[in-house]
């Protein structure tokens, strides 16, 4: 039996790069997908490409930044498959490169609304959920940024060390009602979103970084959201799983 066989499975930013991968990891391994992006053209690429290969996928339009979007999400996808076991929450964005003393308030409202704020309204309408279905998995995506420095990107630093905060409350809130969540904090991951704002110099100086001297994928990062999101992890809660090819080992 594949290990997310008769699941019912969100992931948000699932238009492109690791949302993408995570999506189609679900439903190869044999769960239901929702597709949220606020991109209809690439969340419906997604849903292309998952019932290409035989799987069952839907796609909803949703700004992660807005609660009300939120609970429509997690609504929406009940009134479809009828519950929710697994969400991968994944939407996200870097913002502007400025050192702190020089960002913008507003840019930094934008980052934080997404990345934190658009999480926990993410996270809090699929526990409530997830508690009339007697349990779930909630997998975070955070970044090695949750626990290091990024230089020039403050709000995204700020924003993904609350995600880490955030996932280990409810981890601890939520464990005696069979809901896990944890953070994947992936390192630099060669994506489109990467490549379209590096050159080949830039992007061979970030590769050198880590110990493996190169980019991880999309679909490594998938993997490991998988084994969180299934019961082979049923011991597993609270946890921020690094995946950066050592990146942040020095």
């Amino acid at each position: 039996m594949s290990l997310l066989e008769n699941k019912v499975a969100f992931v948000s930013g699932a238009g492109s790069g690791i949302g993408r991968a995570v999506a189609e990891a679900y439903a190869r391994e044999g769960a239901k997908v929702v597709i949220s992006d606020v991109n209809v053209e690439h969340g419906e690429e997604t849903v292309v490409a998952i019932k290409k290969n035989g799987g069952e996928a839907f796609f909803i339009k949703g700004d992660s930044s807005s609660a009300s979007d939120n609970k429509r999400l997690v609504e929406e996808t009940v009134a479809k498959y009828g519950r929710l076991d697994i969400s991968c929450n994944n939407a996200g964005m870097g913002g502007p490169a400025k050192p702190t003393g020089e960002y913008e308030p507003e840019e930094w409202d934008k980052v934080i609304a997404l990345n934190l704020s658009g999480l926990f309204y993410a996270c809090r309408y699929q526990i409530e959920q997830m508690e009339k279905n007697g349990g779930g998995s909630i997998v975070n995506i955070a970044s090695i940024h949750g626990t290091v420095a990024a230089p020039n990107s403050p709000a995204y630093t700020a924003t993904k060390h609350g995600v880490v905060g955030l996932t280990k409350n409810i981890a601890v809130e939520y464990g005696q009602k069979n809901i896990r969540c944890n953070a994947v904090g992936p390192g630099y991951i060669e994506t489109a979103l990467l490549k379209n704002n590096m050159d080949d110099n830039g992007l061979k100086a970030i590769a050198g970084k880590s110990a493996m001297n190169r980019l991880g994928t999309a679909a490594e990062i998938a993997e490991l959201v998988v084994f969180l999101s299934s019961d082979k992890s049923s011991f597993t809660t609270g946890s921020y799983i690094i995946a950066d090819g050592g990146y942040t080992a020095v």
